[in-house]
C-alpha cells in the first residue's frame, strides 16, 4: 500500500468521513478540526515505518464546550467506515493497558485540551512563566500539524499566539543557549589532553546538539526532541558548511581534527548570529581558552550582546537557565506539566 503522510491522510479523513457525519447528525455544529499534539506526523516527519504503531486515520474535533462530546463520539464510533485509504479507522495505542482498537477522532473542549496539553489555556493570554515552562516540543506540537476547519477561529488564534516567543523572550532564550555552549566548549580539548578521547567525543556531541538547537532557535523553529532534532536541523536553509563541520567534529579521528571542525562550526554559527541583526555585530574571531592551547570563540560576547537588547525588566532579572528544556532533558519530567511549572523560575 502506498504510504500517505499522516497530515494528508487526516485531511482526507475529515473531508470524506468525519465532516459528512457532523453535518448530517449535528448540522451547524461550531467546531474546529485539526491534527496537532503527539505523533511524528504532526511535525511532518512520519514515514512508512511510522505506521507500525499509534498511527492511522485520526484527528481532533474541538468544541466550545463538552456538552455534546458524548453524542458526537457515539455517532463517530457507530458510523465511521472500518477503513480509510486502506488503513483501519480503529486501532490500538501502545500506552493503553486494555489494547482495545478504537476509532481515533478525539472530541474535546478546546480549552480543556489546551490545559491538558500545555498546562494552561493560552486563550486567556500567555505569561512569561507560561513560555518558560513549555518545552519546545510541546510548542511545536501545537503550532505545527494542520487545521482542517476552524469555524470560530479560536484554534487559529491560539496557534498564532504561540507561533513564536515574544521578541525580548526570544533574545533571552538565545542568550541562554549561548551560555550553555560557552560552559562546555573548552572541555573536549581538556579531555583529549589527558588522553580521554571518549570523554572528548561525549562533550563534543553535547556541543553539536546545543549548536543545532541554537540554529533552530535563531531561525524561529521550535527544536523537537532528540529523535527529530537532526531532521529538523537538516531542513534549515542557508547553513552552508555548518552541518559538515558538526558531522566532522563527531567523526574526526583525533582531537586536532575535531577541534578544527568545532572551531569552524563556532565561527559559522557566530556569522549566523550577526546575520540576524538582533544586536550590533559581534566579533567572530577565535580565541584561546585562557593560556591553554584550546580554541574557543567567547560565547559571553554573544550572550551579553543579546541581553543588552532586552527591554522587559522582568526578563532582564531572569537567571541564565532559559526555558525548561534548556536545563532539563528527562522525558518524564518534560512530559509533566505540573513539574515543569513548579521548577520554572517565576519572573517578578
Amino acid at each position: 500500500m502506498e504510504f500517505l503522510p499522516g497530515l494528508r491522510l487526516a485531511a482526507t479523513f475529515y473531508d470524506g468521513a468525519v465532516r459528512p457525519l457532523l453535518d448530517e447528525y449535528f448540522p451547524g455544529l461550531p467546531h474546529a478540526a485539526a491534527l496537532i499534539g503527539y505523533g511524528s506526523e504532526v511535525l511532518g516527519f512520519d514515514t512508512a515505518r511510522s505506521t507500525d504503531h499509534n498511527w492511522g486515520p485520526r484527528l481532533q474535533v474541538f468544541l466550545p464546550d463538552a456538552s455534546r462530546r458524548a453524542a458526537i463520539e457515539s455517532v463517530l464510533a457507530d458510523r465511521l467506515p472500518a477503513t480509510w485509504r486502506g488503513y483501519p479507522t480503529a486501532f490500538t495505542f501502545t500506552q493503553e493497558a486494555d489494547q482495545v482498537a478504537r476509532q481515533r477522532v478525539e472530541v474535546a473542549c478546546l480549552a480543556d485540551w489546551l490545559n491538558g496539553w500545555l498546562g494552561f489555556d493560552p486563550t486567556d493570554g500567555v505569561t512569561v512563566t507560561d513560555w518558560l515552562a513549555m518545552p519546545t516540543q510541546r510548542l511545536a506540537e501545537v503550532t505545527q500539524g494542520a487545521v482542517y476547519h476552524d469555524g470560530a477561529g479560536d484554534l487559529t488564534a491560539v496557534r498564532a499566539a504561540l507561533a513564536w516567543y515574544p521578541d525580548d523572550l526570544w533574545r533571552y532564550v538565545l542568550a541562554c543557549q549561548w551560555q550553555r555552549i560557552s560552559q562546555e566548549w573548552a572541555f573536549p580539548g581538556r579531555c583529549a589532553e589527558v588522553g580521554d578521547n571518549l570523554g572528548s567525543l561525549v562533550v563534543a556531541a553535547r556541543l553539536v546538539r546545543d549548536i543545532m538547537r541554537l540554529c533552530l532557535l535563531m531561525r524561529r523553529v521550535y527544536p523537537p526532541y532528540s529523535k527529530w532534532l537532526g531532521t529538523a536541523f537538516a531542513r534549515l536553509p542557508g547553513l552552508g558548511d555548518l552541518p559538515a563541520h558538526l558531522t566532522g567534529a563527531l567523526s574526526a579521528p583525533d582531537w586536532p581534527a575535531r577541534e578544527d571542525h568545532l572551531v569552524a562550526a563556532y565561527r559559522a554559527v557566530a556569522v549566523l548570529h550577526n546575520e540576524l541583526a538582533l544586536t550590533e555585530p559581534v566579533a567572530t574571531d577565535i580565541q584561546p581558552f585562557f593560556d591553554r592551547p584550546i580554541r574557543i570563540i567567547g560565547g559571553a560576547r554573544f550572550r551579553g550582546a543579546l541581553l543588552a537588547t532586552v527591554d522587559d525588566p522582568a526578563i532582564k532579572k531572569l537567571p541564565l537557565t532559559g526555558t525548561v528544556d534548556q536545563f532539563v532533558d528527562s522525558v518524564e519530567a518534560l512530559g509533566d506539566n505540573e513539574f515543569t511549572r513548579a521548577i520554572t523560575t517565576q519572573p517578578t
